[in-house]
């Protein structure tokens, strides 16, 4: 088994070894990965956070020792939490990170960053603050940075943030936490779960105070939520049909 880390602002993971297939998800400066296969320029790896599979060129990436990659999986993970920041290394190169990138490799490298980070288990009541922050995020399929992010991005990264592991489609993240029977049993940072014509999940976002949504639809914005669904407050109808309501934490 050969392993691998992101040491770029932002990879797209894709899924076919070609740079015209689709993006499935992205990996953020510094997440390390399990290297399951090699064909030609690209690699097949499974991420280590959240197990997702997908292709990488693996000119945008680095191989890593196993030790050191276990040394990576088992510390505390440190997250940049400002929209954009730079990693120095001594010869005086910068590369830009994104609101969201794990700082662990930079820190066990001496290489410096002297932004703001967040570390360990945030309080639930702190997911709606964290999901602002990418507030006019533009809509972008497999994106989880504030340049560009899809609905489960946007919720995986929120509790990323907040120390807590959410799996990386909305699909999946469904099958998590304990399901509620009432929009009125449902806390901020809960998780609101849609569904398309065939029953299939489809899309998730956040519930905020007051019966409001923060989720990614063109843009990550702010709707109303009642029992039958999301009520775009532009359009002034309703256009996400609810399925289920998860309590994560």
């Amino acid at each position: 088994m050969q392993y691998g880390i992101c040491t770029l602002s932002i990879v797209p993971v894709r899924i076919q070894p070609n740079d015209a297939s689709e993006m499935l998800t992205q990996l953020l400066y510094g997440e390390n990965f399990k290297i399951l296969e090699e064909r030609g320029k690209w690699s097949r790896i499974r991420v280590a956070f959240d197990s997702y599979e997908g292709w990488v060129s693996n000119s945008q990436i680095s191989k890593i020792e196993e030790t050191y990659y276990e040394e990576l999986l088992n510390s505390e993970q440190i997250y940049s939490v400002d929209l954009i920041e730079f990693i120095a290394e001594s010869s005086g190169n910068l590369t830009h990170i994104p609101l969201g990138a794990v700082l662990n490799h930079a820190k066990l490298s001496n290489l410096v960053f002297d932004g703001h980070s967040v570390h360990g288990i945030g309080s639930k009541s702190r997911l709606i603050d964290t999901a602002i922050l990418y507030l006019n995020t533009p809509f972008l399929w497999g994106g989880k940075t504030p340049f560009g992010i899809d609905s489960s991005g946007l919720t995986q990264m929120v509790y990323r943030l907040n120390g807590y592991c959410l799996h990386r489609d909305s699909a999946q993240q469904a099958k998590q936490g304990e399901a509620l029977s009432f929009i009125e049993e449902s806390e901020p940072g809960d998780l609101a779960f849609f569904d398309d014509a065939d029953g299939n999940i489809i899309h998730v976002g956040l519930i905020m105070p007051d019966n409001y949504i923060i989720h990614a639809d063109g843009k990550v914005r702010i709707d109303r939520i009642d029992h039958s669904g999301i009520f775009n407050i532009d359009l002034r109808k309703h256009t996400h049909k609810l399925r289920v309501i998860k309590k994560i934490i």
